[in-house]
C-alpha cells in the first residue's frame, strides 16, 4: 500500500503534559477513549503516539487496551530523540516503559536531544497522520504549533477543550 492510502487509516495524539491538564487523568480517560473509538469506527486503525508524560501516554494506553479485542489495531511511538522518556517521576517512566514493550513500532526521529526535536517529532507524526486528537486548553506552546502545522496541511483535528 502506497503512503497516501496508508496515511488515510492513521491518526496521532497531541496534548498537554498532567501538569498542565485540568481535569483528572480518569476523565481525561474517557474523553479520550470515546474519541479514539469514533476515530476506529470513521477507518482509522494506526495510531502514533509521541510518549509524552499526560495525553500521549494515556492515549497510547487506551488503544493498547482496545487492541486487545480488535486486532487490526496498531501502534506507533514516535520519539523524538534517544533517551527521552527514561528519567521521569510519578511511575511516568515505567508506564512510558510498558508502552514501547508493547508497541507495533518505535520510531526514534532525531539523532540526538535538541529542543526543536520535540517539534520535528510533531511535525512528522502529522506527515503521517490523516487526523489528530488533540486536548488543548488554548495555551501556546507545542500542541498549538502542532495543531497549527496540523491545520496548515489540511489534517483533520479533533480538539478536546479541557
Amino acid at each position: 500500500m502506497h503512503e497516501t492510502e496508508l496515511r488515510k487509516h492513521r491518526c496521532c495524539f497531541t496534548g498537554h503534559r498532567p501538569e498542565k491538564l485540568k481535569i483528572p487523568e480518569k476523565r481525561l480517560a474517557e474523553l479520550l477513549e470515546a474519541e479514539i473509538k469514533r476515530a476506529i469506527d470513521s477507518g482509522h486503525t494506526t495510531f502514533i503516539t509521541g510518549m509524552a508524560k499526560g495525553v500521549d501516554i494515556v492515549a497510547a494506553e487506551i488503544v493498547l487496551r482496545l487492541r486487545a479485542q480488535d486486532p487490526r489495531l496498531k501502534l506507533i511511538c514516535a520519539l523524538p530523540y534517544p533517551g527521552f522518556g527514561q528519567h521521569w517521576f510519578g511511575g511516568w517512566t515505567e508506564r512510558f516503559q510498558q508502552v514501547l514493550a508493547w508497541a507495533d513500532l518505535e520510531r526514534t526521529i532525531c539523532p540526538a536531544f535538541s529542543y526543536a526535536s520535540y517539534q520535528i517529532r510533531n511535525e512528522w507524526m502529522i506527515r503521517h497522520s490523516d487526523m489528530v486528537i488533540a486536548v488543548f486548553n488554548g495555551e501556546p506552546g507545542g500542541t498549538k504549533n502542532t495543531l497549527d502545522f496540523a491545520k496548515k496541511n489540511g489534517v483533520q483535528c479533533v480538539i478536546i477543550d479541557e
